[in-house]
């Protein structure tokens, strides 16, 4: 099992705005000050997917058509996942965003020749208010079977355990927090603050309160072969741990980013990186305003 795939999934909004559902516990997101935001989001969207494309990433694209009232379409890694002939369906915490289950992102997929038979649905734990979001929520080591979660009122530790049983993953479950006005308050997915490469690991050790819960992450990261860049809490808020490796058709490495998230990095930082894949950064500041995700959050990984 590698750690990284060549093909990906991504949704193109209809109309997108900040989710006012969301923003509850999304303290990344922010009033956008802009009139034409969704169009602004879509210039974004098209050419971040051109990117992709320009490095031979095999880019499989669903055109939103507005039927459901989707805000948060743009982010389908939350809603589900894949894992060679599986697929899993998560339990979404906003309501709104389970809507987005009726894109049909199987029926999508199998239009390109890719069909999951089997179904992992965990969606039925919404009636117990009890959520878990996908790839945001979830960090997979996928060649050492180790899945990182942050607790939040999105990730419900059960379920990550029932999450590792079906799926043969070891769980690793901690605390992270962000400072909101003077207060610590839960990050509201692991992928803002962690990021598992092949061979690296970004990640705001800032945010993790507890020291001994701390030492844990980073003997777990060391123990896995991981090399660790550390970012601050700082780099953090501007998406430098929401970033994703992924190879292309022809199989050379590369790290998709923001470009919010590459300037935040320091020099050092981006020199150590770039050992381990080519770096492709794209302007995302509307989704990111609004959304409160950027580049990793815009990619449900398709490995098959």
């Amino acid at each position: 099992m590698k750690q990284t795939t060549d093909t990906i999934l991504m949704v193109r909004p209809y109309r997108f705005r900040k989710n006012e559902e969301t923003a509850v516990n999304n303290y990344f997101q922010e009033d956008i000050m802009v009139d034409n935001a969704a169009e602004l989001a879509l210039q974004e969207f098209d050419r971040f997917v051109q990117h992709l494309n320009d490095h031979r990433i095999n880019t499989l694209v669903i055109q939103d058509e507005g039927l459901f009232d989707t805000p948060d379409s743009i982010f389908p890694n939350n809603c589900i996942s894949f894992h060679k002939r599986s697929a899993v369906l998560y339990p979404m915490f906003a309501e709104n965003r389970r809507r987005e289950r009726q894109l049909n992102y199987l029926e999508a997929l199998e239009k390109w020749g890719l069909r999951f038979d089997d179904i992992l649905d965990y969606t039925a734990f919404e009636q117990d208010h009890r959520f878990l979001e996908g790839t945001g929520s979830l960090i997979l080591d996928r060649v050492q079977r180790t899945a990182y979660c942050a607790l939040s009122p999105r990730a419900d530790a059960g379920i990550v355990h029932q999450f590792c049983l079906d799926l043969g993953y070891d769980p690793f479950i901690f605390e992270a927090n962000q400072t909101v006005g003077g207060l610590r308050k839960a990050i509201y997915h692991t992928n803002v603050m962690l990021s598992i490469g092949t061979a690296f690991a970004v990640v705001c050790l800032d945010a993790v309160d507890n020291l001994l819960a701390r030492e844990k992450l980073i003997m777990r990261l060391q123990d896995s072969g991981k090399s660790i860049i550390e970012i601050t809490e700082q780099q953090m808020e501007h998406f430098a741990g929401n970033i994703l490796e992924l190879h292309a058709i022809t199989g050379e490495p590369h790290i998709l980013m923001s470009t919010q998230a590459y300037q935040s990095f320091t020099s050092e930082q981006i020199r150590e990186l770039e050992k381990y894949g080519e770096i492709i950064h794209s302007p995302l500041s509307t989704i990111e305003t609004g959304g409160g995700g950027s580049a990793r959050c815009m990619i449900a990984e398709v490995f098959y």
